[in-house]
């Protein structure tokens, strides 16, 4: 055959090749090359939840995964590591591979403890931001049947028995202990924090009136509504639309705002090809109906952020968490 000949065959074919290629690129779904003649991704991706299993977080991270697996082709499977103030899954992060198949949501506290304790992973050093998601409603709750009807109900017999009033929360170190670390401290009054790895143990612990108050995110909702539990405050901005005759801790006068955003982030040095896949897979995911529909249940927003915007948000977060721990006195030594 002549060179020519066989030149402009395989020039044909590149070319025949790439316009066969190119409607491929740019979709959500699409697969990428994560390594040389690997696409991703090409078997089940891992999303760890640092909260345990049948919590409000965990089951909308559940739905969460599930809709994102129909735009990757490949399934989301959840794992659930629980405890040390939803922080177990920066070590998980920090030793995987840098391939998009283990990934995690960060909540807020992943921010905060590493100005309050030795820890060996850092949140902005060891991770790849892929996506925010929505933040949290935080809520005060007492037994249906407690005689506090008020916050300063509480917070007056507290001071009447002091070290008498058992609080639970959803951990140590956790935005629910630090603000009421932060109220008793104000009143000088003493109370007893009882930690709890799941919020569905937590609530019914304060249901059952084996503590006296509970504090945590999210799910508290259904035992709010079906009249389990009172509701004394929230914790946001503005009173929920869901349960508008709870007032905020803002406009009690207590100058607190919190609503602890979170997000997906993969291993340091995740690649960007692979961040933009799992992005879109996630984005589309979190605003199907079904998705927005399972976050109102818990009186939760959608606050969506992109890779870069989500990053900027993680930095400024972290720098906040040391102000607010230095102003609070708990900074670790060497911090």
């Amino acid at each position: 055959m002549n060179p020519n000949d066989l030149t402009a065959r395989r020039g044909a074919l590149r070319r025949i090749a790439g316009t066969l290629l190119a409607p491929m690129a740019g979709t959500a779904s699409a697969a990428v090359l994560a390594q040389p003649g690997d696409r991703f991704p090409s078997r089940a991706v891992t999303l760890w939840v640092p909260w345990a299993a049948g919590g409000a977080t965990d089951l909308t991270m559940r739905l969460l995964a599930e809709l994102a697996a129909r735009h990757l082709g490949q399934k989301v499977l959840i794992e659930n590591r629980g405890g040390a103030g939803g922080t177990l899954a920066m070590p998980v992060l920090q030793q995987a591979a840098p391939d998009g198949y283990t990934i995690a949501q960060l909540p807020q506290p992943v921010f905060r403890a590493p100005w309050v304790q030795k820890v060996l992973w850092d949140p902005i050093r060891d991770t790849t931001p892929i996506i925010q998601v929505s933040g949290v409603t935080f809520g005060i709750v007492v037994p249906a049947g407690s005689p506090f009807r008020t916050l300063e109900e509480l917070f007056a017999w507290a001071q009447a028995h002091p070290g008498e009033v058992t609080v639970a929360t959803n951990g140590i170190g956790t935005t629910p202990h630090l603000v009421m670390d932060e109220l008793f401290g104000r009143r000088n009054t003493a109370w007893v924090h009882v930690p709890f790895k799941g919020v569905s143990q937590q609530m019914l612990a304060v249901a059952s009136g084996q503590v006296m108050a509970g504090v945590t995110s999210n799910g508290f909702g259904p035992f709010v509504d079906n009249g389990q539990l009172r509701l004394l405050a929230t914790f946001g901005e503005h009173r929920t639309k869901r349960w508008p005759s709870a007032p905020t801790l803002k406009e009690l006068g207590h100058g607190i705002v919190a609503t602890s955003p979170y997000g997906l982030a993969g291993p340091r040095g995740l690649p960007k090809a692979v961040v933009t896949v799992l992005h879109d897979a996630f984005k589309a995911a979190m605003y199907d109906p079904q998705h927005v529909a399972e976050l109102a249940k818990y009186d939760q927003e959608l606050a969506y952020l992109g890779p870069e915007e989500y990053g900027r948000s993680m930095r400024e977060t972290y720098a906040a968490e040391r102000r607010a721990v230095e102003r609070m006195g708990l900074a670790a030594r060497g911090s």
